[in-house]
């Protein structure tokens, strides 16, 4: 099926607006907020911290552990509050997607937790938590060798495109959603799902308009991160 125009009126390349904010938990050692359209993350880091109980200690590097939940509230539908199978595995994949930025070996037998909370979500929940827990971890001050920004591609009848909203992932006659995490300089992807079907010819338009937005993202998470030190 033919899909010409966006209902919000982007362009097929053009990412939601975003907003973005760090220091928005105060108790936290780091946190920050990642906004996309009308999808919102917060993300809190505390740690380095002893690991507990201590048989899951390692003595050679930390770990990083993190959890990521949708508030009640966050949808039109009610959720269920508490952990759900979604939920545990969008946790694992946000770790597998920072923990290689993160140096865990200058950490043994510690732990860096990092919470990710949506508060309003309207697609593409997982990539602003992603956004929002590395913008978190580097006001925590936890040293990472890259950034890393994440952004949902898609197919949506016959045109691959960029950040999709829930009307899109919704689309009538089928979506494929692709959500993509990418370090900023070396342009490694940490995270790549798929959930529908594409072509190569099309994974590979995905997975180039995926770099375009991690790269304006990451912009955004720099110059947020510089400005709190710039005033503070």
């Amino acid at each position: 099926m033919s899909y010409t125009k966006r209902d919000d009126g982007r362009k097929f390349d053009e990412l939601r607006k975003i907003k973005a904010k760090v220091g928005v938990v105060k108790r936290a050692d780091g946190s920050a907020m990642f906004q996309m359209g009308d999808t919102i993350a917060i993300a809190s880091v505390y740690g380095p911290r002893e690991l507990h109980p201590r048989f899951l200690q390692n003595p050679e590097r930390g770990v990083l552990r993190c959890n990521y939940d949708m508030a009640s509230f966050s949808v039109t539908e009610r959720k269920k509050p508490g952990p759900s199978r979604r939920s545990t595995e969008i946790s694992l994949v946000t770790e597998k997607a920072l923990a290689s930025v993160i140096d865990l070996d200058l950490f043994p037998n510690t732990v860096i937790d990092v919470f990710i909370e949506i508060i309003q979500a309207n697609a593409g929940t997982r990539c602003a938590g992603i956004s929002a827990a590395a913008m978190a971890l580097a006001h925590a001050g936890i040293p990472m060798r890259d950034m890393v920004a994440a952004v949902s591609v898609g197919k949506v009848g016959d045109k691959i495109v960029l950040d999709l909203d829930k009307e899109e992932e919704d689309f009538e006659e089928g979506a494929t959603d692709i959500p993509v995490a990418m370090t900023a300089r070396k342009r490694e992807i940490t995270l790549l799902q798929l959930d529908g079907e594409v072509t190569k010819d099309e994974l590979m338009e995905a997975i180039k308009m995926a770099r375009k937005g991690c790269e304006e993202i990451y912009k955004i998470q720099v110059k947020t991160l510089k400005e709190i030190y710039k005033n503070g």
